[in-house]
């Protein structure tokens, strides 16, 4: 089929690996973005991306639903989480481009079904960003309680619908990691290396100071909302795996793609899950289950109650806003990449895929970005935010997972920088992980979802069909599998 190709067909059309290799160049140092990331720092974005969200935000909203086994829920996030990490490390070795599950669907299932994973990653990206900074809000209170006395006016802490008029500490957070990202990606690399180090060190501490006050009879019962509580509260924190789709956006940034990029994948996922793991141990060790709820601050408020001082719960909760910070950070500037990979196919706006020729940044994409973003941080209910970021986190693992297996069997000769072990039970058992956790979501994020999809939808038939480059003959699409 030609990129001229109308009709159904047309939609289908997808863009040639080739073609993200001449873009992007992997194997050389040039491009449109700097490479400026190595091993290191590209795994610090993973980690920055992930831990943060799941254990000083998530913990008040998961543990009410699964109780002590929050620890499985964790566990099952997780298994599916590395899953999937193997499989985006194969396509990320093998496209190792900005656009991540947009670029990679977009190689292996077709331009619209591509549209329809950026919608997703909208959502993942974009709105998980909110859902942080108001976390980040809470733990900013915290602190200012424990250290100087005095707490922020409910108005400015709060969207309307709890309580407040807006979320004004989120919409700070949010103006600025713009400001930072709009420096370059290596200035907000180093940055946020520094932020995860801390953040790190200060989850061993609470792991610490947590097990000192460990109590079996916490973890009793154990079930106590069953099975259905496990997998209910696994769907409500499994946007905090953010991170591994994070270090894939970073595809145009990092030196020797093909190898950093499954590494990074691979090594986040480890370290992420056993710190997930340590400190909600240490949490349900240290305090009865029921005490979560509508608990603000959780880690910070354990720690009060078992040392009876501010000085460490002040310690945890500038950590957690440090950690916070950091999340939010490498969440912006994944959305920014996927947004920048998509103006350059046409998808969207070109001025999304305008560079800052000094700074080598994509700096008008990311103020767009950080308005959105803002806005929904500032009026937006969390709750609403936590369930509709991890949908389009799960969707986006599942075609990943797919398109692993579509791409080895309609291109199998490409170079590939890693292969998934187990291929193509690892991939199969990934996809179904993820829509198991996918079930368990509240039918209201379903019919958000649904509606959310349809905008997608009248924007790519209004707009993009007919600004794509494949569609204006700019690059020569491939025919889609019969």
């Amino acid at each position: 089929m030609s990129s001229g190709s109308t009709g159904w067909q047309s939609v289908f059309r997808r863009k040639p690996v080739d073609a993200f290799v001449t873009e992007t160049r992997p194997d050389a140092e040039g491009g449109e973005l700097s490479r400026s990331i190595g091993l290191f720092q590209l795994t610090m974005f993973g980690v920055g991306a992930t831990i943060g969200t799941g254990i000083f935000i998530v913990l008040s909203e998961a543990v009410p639903e699964a109780g002590p086994a929050v620890i499985l829920s964790f566990a099952l996030a997780g298994i599916t989480a590395a899953l999937t990490a193997v499989c985006y490390a194969e396509l990320a070795s093998t496209i190792p481009v900005s656009g991540s599950s947009y670029s990679y669907t977009y190689a292996t299932m077709g331009e619209i079904v591509a549209f329809g994973v950026a919608a997703c990653l909208l959502l993942e990206y974009g709105v998980s960003s909110a859902a942080v900074s108001v976390g980040w809000s809470q733990y900013l209170n915290s602190l200012f309680s424990d250290v100087f006395g005095f707490r922020m006016p409910d108005a400015i802490l709060a969207a309307p619908g709890e309580g407040g008029v807006l979320n004004l500490p989120a919409i700070v957070l949010v103006t600025l990691c713009c400001l930072l990202l709009v420096r370059g990606a290596r200035e907000s690399a180093r940055a946020n290396t520094i932020m995860v180090l801390i953040k790190l060190g200060v989850l061993v501490l609470f792991i610490v100071i947590g097990f000192t006050a460990f109590s079996a009879s916490n973890f009793e019962p154990f079930a106590p909302f069953g099975i259905a509580g496990i997998g209910a509260a696994a769907s409500s924190i499994f946007f905090s795996f953010i991170g591994l789709d994070a270090v894939s956006t970073a595809g145009e940034e990092v030196h020797n793609p093909r190898r950093t990029l499954p590494l990074a994948i691979l090594f986040a996922t480890i370290v992420v899950t056993t710190f997930y793991i340590l400190v909600s141990l240490a949490a349900i060790g240290a305090q009865p289950y029921q005490n979560f709820e509508g608990q603000e601050a959780g880690l910070a408020a354990i720690l009060r109650n078992i040392t009876g001082s501010n000085v460490w719960s002040a310690i945890l909760a500038a950590g957690a806003v440090i950690s916070i910070f950091s999340v939010t950070l490498v969440t912006l500037y994944g959305q920014t990449r996927i947004l920048f990979a998509m103006g350059r196919d046409g998808m969207i706006p070109e001025v999304f895929h305008r560079v800052d020729p000094r700074t080598l940044a994509p700096v008008r994409n990311t103020i767009i970005v950080g308005l959105f973003v803002g806005a929904l941080a500032g009026f937006v209910p969390l709750g609403v935010l936590l369930d509709l970021t991890s949908m389009g986190t799960l969707v986006a693992f599942t075609v990943v997972s797919i398109g692993v297996i579509i791409l080895r069997r309609t291109q199998p000769d490409l170079p590939r920088g890693f292969r998934v072990p187990g291929y193509p039970v690892t991939p199969v058992l990934s996809a179904a992980s993820a829509i198991y956790i996918m079930s368990g979501l509240p039918l209201t994020t379903y019919g958000l979802f649904v509606v959310w999809l349809g905008i997608a939808a009248i924007i790519y038939f209004t707009y993009s069909v007919k600004h794509s480059q494949l569609g204006r003959g700019h690059a020569v699409a491939e025919e889609p599998p019969r």
